[in-house]
């Protein structure tokens, strides 16, 4: 399957039609931007019941098409040549200037034309956001023994220079963090041995603005928002098994748990007394009132991998609301659908622009909705308007493992998510039917930081990217024990943040 280079939009008459579940008891959510409200009905499904169903769901997969590794006749053995020839090179293209095309570059007409085959200044744009999206992973204490487990490791000020992106030109503004008011899922459970940081919480991503250099450069002062997605997609994938829910007072509906955890808050938190949905929003407004006070144009850029880029469409809908004409795009990574029809059709009349970038064997893009998605749009004519059916948003940019000569081929569904995969990949694609590009300039190691997709010709090591005799330290007297963090990067609440920007 091509690339998508062309959004074709729908105008549908919304009608109501009765979901087959619609009529069973079950726990509700009924969420609108102002507030959360959860009742607590009969119990859901027994986990059993939703196995079941997932593993008929995974039943119903369609049949891949061939590899494009396989019409191409890629020759792996030249992947070692093309590394070493590498191993001297710039890892990033020359920054040009894009002042004066941002924003087509940013989806002004919906990328048509600009993916297949892909602009060289579209790539370099995305591979930025998704280092920004990787950054949320590189960054967060993933250590189970740690008192901050679920924290950033680093104050914000020392985020992009701990991380090598300090070249991007921005600065981080403020830290977002996040919660759910139901269920918790294991990507939020705490220490095993310690809990003083935040039994609720986890930080879950950071607002940043790009600085005056990059935004003479880019053409106006671009706010991004980064959003975390979880750490395995196998952890939350049976959470996204949950119905279509009302958002705000129209007929969109989006998925239970991705909008718990954007709007959830409790006064008894100590990082979650405010949403992040109301962090993030009071952040952009901040910024944006100081920028426009200085006459500049702005941009608003969200990002995300996998539930990332579920929260991005979140915070670009109600951003959207909130800011009518601001230049709202999200670039997304192996993002999940989100909404229904009605979702998608709102962010478009609000002219939000989203760009997908799917990977063809990823299977996190295909859900929720494996079965009840976008390709009933067909029988529109026969069935109406399928309110409680998934549909995905905006143009695709879509990648396939075949196409690298680095990547190994197999079932291994954790690398082919991971997003310094579909990093790798959008640096090397040129066209839907071209070989990965000889000058890609991202380093290939960095595919292995957390997974074991290289071929093992190339030597790399998988999980390199971990901390030294994880993270134990010898003291004077010659004992292993923790290290104490820095005093500037112990979290601090919030409401303590100084703003400096």
């Amino acid at each position: 399957m091509a690339a998508a280079t062309t959004v074709n939009y729908v105008n549908h008459r919304y009608r109501r039609f009765s979901s087959p579940t619609e009529n069973q008891n079950k726990r509700r959510v009924t969420a609108y931007f102002n507030d959360v409200a959860i009742n607590d009905g009969d119990k859901r499904p027994n986990k059993s019941t939703r196995l079941a169903k997932s593993i008929s769901n995974l039943l119903n997969l369609y049949i891949e098409k061939p590899s494009l590794r396989n019409f191409l006749q890629l020759d792996e053995s030249d992947a070692v040549a093309q590394a070493e020839a590498k191993l001297e090179t710039p890892t990033m293209s020359p920054k040009e200037d894009i002042s004066r095309i941002w924003r087509e570059i940013h989806g002004g007409s919906d990328w048509e034309n600009l993916l297949d085959p892909l602009h060289p200044a579209v790539r370099r744009e995305v591979v930025k956001y998704g280092e920004f999206a990787q950054a949320t992973y590189d960054a967060f204490d993933f250590d189970s023994f740690s008192e901050y487990c679920g924290s950033c490791l680093f104050n914000r000020r020392k985020l992009f220079g701990k991380l090598g992106l300090t070249k991007h030109g921005y600065d981080v503004s403020k830290y977002l963090y996040a919660m759910s008011q139901f269920e918790i899922p294991r990507w939020l459970e705490k220490s095993y041995v310690a809990d003083t940081w935040s039994k609720d919480s986890n930080w879950m991503g950071y607002v940043a603005v790009s600085d005056d250099v990059e935004s003479r450069r880019i053409g106006r002062r671009d706010i991004v928002v980064s959003w975390r997605g979880t750490v395995l997609p196998s952890e939350w994938y049976e959470d996204m098994q949950r119905d279509l829910e009302p958002l705000g007072h129209g007929e969109a509906k989006v998925e239970r748990g991705f909008l718990s955890i954007y709007k959830s808050k409790s006064i008894s938190t100590r990082y979650n007394k405010k949403s992040a949905s109301e962090q993030v929003m009071e952040e952009v407004k901040r910024l944006i009132t100081l920028y426009k006070e200085k006459g500049e144009e702005i941009s608003l850029t969200i990002t995300g991998h996998s539930l990332g880029g579920a929260l991005a469409l979140l915070n670009a809908y109600e951003a959207a609301m909130t800011f009518p004409t601001l230049p709202i795009s999200v670039i997304s990574f192996g993002a999940p659908r989100v909404g229904n029809i009605a979702f998608r059709d709102e962010l478009h009349h609000k002219g939000v622009k989203a760009l997908r970038v799917t990977i063809k064997q990823d299977l996190v893009p295909r859900m929720p909705g494996i079965v009840f998605n976008e390709t009933l749009q067909k029988f529109d004519d026969l069935t109406g308007t399928l309110e409680w059916v998934y549909h995905h948003v905006g143009a695709e940019l879509k990648l396939d493992v075949g196409a690298s000569p680095f990547l190994k081929r197999g079932s291994n569904f954790i690398g082919i998510h991971h997003p310094e995969t579909y990093l790798h990949l959008v640096d090397g694609y040129v066209s839907s039917t071209s070989t990965f590009r000889s000058d890609a300039k991202r380093d290939v190691a960095l595919v292995n930081k957390y997974v074991d997709m290289l071929v093992n010709d190339l030597r790399i090591p998988p999980c390199w990217y971990q901390l030294s005799n994880k993270g134990l330290v010898s003291n004077k007297f010659g004992r292993w024990v923790r290290p104490k963090r820095e005093p500037e990067d112990i979290p601090l609440p919030i409401q303590e943040e100084n703003y400096d920007l």
